[in-house]
């Protein structure tokens, strides 16, 4: 795993999964896979989820916080290329004026992929600072699911 954050309005966090790149591609873009791991953390149980992979297609996740916040964020993709990478807008729904831009590559890494998570355009430090503990949280999840 590695982490690093360009400035304070960009994260990139990097993950290599033993799977290969069709089975994490898959992962990211079929939403009754989604609602598995997407949340920071295991305690936020399964996501909903709704996503239109194409561009201009719109999604959303609500996310359900063990205290019960619930936390929805959704945008627009801009760039779909199948197994390579998704981008797509990101703005929770309690501050949509902070729109944000997430870039997810797939690169086949020896027998399985490398995942790199650029996220983009925070409003400031803090911000980024949260989305990264949140990413590394979510990309845990997804190294369990794809293991299960």
């Amino acid at each position: 795993m590695e982490t690093a954050t360009e400035d304070k309005t960009s994260l990139q966090i990097r993950r290599i999964y033993p799977q290969p790149v069709a089975a994490v591609y898959a992962a990211w873009s079929d939403p009754e896979q989604i609602k598995h791991w997407m949340g920071p953390s295991d305690d936020f149980g399964e996501a909903e989820v709704t996503i239109d992979v194409r561009v201009g297609g719109r999604y959303r996740y609500i996310m359900h916080a063990p205290d019960g916040e619930v936390h929805r964020v959704g945008g627009v993709f801009r760039e779909i290329v199948p197994d390579r990478k998704l981008v797509y807008t990101w703005a929770w729904e309690s501050t949509p004026e902070r729109e944000s831009l997430v870039t997810v590559e797939f690169k086949p890494s020896g027998q399985g992929t490398e995942l790199i998570v650029t996220h983009r355009r925070f409003a400031d430090g803090q911000a980024r600072d949260h989305h990264q503990q949140g990413w590394n949280g979510c990309l845990d999840r997804l190294g369990r699911y794809l293991s299960r």
